[in-house]
């Protein structure tokens, strides 16, 4: 007989060491699999706590989201479960930017990508009760990063009833 484990969003959450935030935000990023829709209930599998797992270990060895993304899509859930438990590919390409200080010692602002609005649009990421974090929504990949660690660090689940 087959036993298939399946997890509701806060219960997927506590096994993998994430905030329930965290994984809405990867399925709408598309690095998780939409869950199953089961009337009123939604059900998470295997495949997705080993998803959220190998997430975690690739995050850890400063993989961006875009990367792990690209090296998730296709593998199966074997191979995730190894990147899970540690088994980690090769180096994941540099993705950060090297800027030269200016004339007085300062390090000089970032670039600015051509045609892309600035600071029209941020990201509210709740992280406890009366603690906000915001996030431009054209940050660069590691501010991104850096903003999904503290989160998946501190965000506190929300109270039961409250959604």
């Amino acid at each position: 007989m087959l036993l298939v484990t399946t997890y509701k969003l806060d219960e997927l959450a506590g096994e993998a060491g994430v905030a329930p935030r965290t994984v809405r935000y990867y399925v709408q990023r598309g690095l998780l699999p939409a869950p199953e829709f089961r009337g009123k209930d939604t059900a998470y599998g295997r495949e997705h706590l080993a998803r959220l797992r190998a997430i975690k270990a690739l995050q850890q060895a400063h993989w961006p989201l875009e990367e792990i993304q690209a090296r998730l899509a296709g593998a199966g859930v074997d191979e995730i479960e190894r990147i899970a438990a540690g088994a980690l590919p090769p180096a994941a390409p540099p993705t950060s930017i090297t800027r030269c200080a200016g004339p007085d010692g300062a390090p000089a602002p970032p670039p600015q990508v051509a045609g892309a609005p600035r600071g029209e649009r941020w990201e509210r990421v709740e992280i406890a009760d009366g603690v906000e974090l915001h996030v431009r929504s054209d940050a660069p990949d590691r501010s991104r990063r850096i903003a999904l660690d503290i989160e998946s660090r501190y965000a506190t689940p929300a109270p039961k009833g409250s959604r």
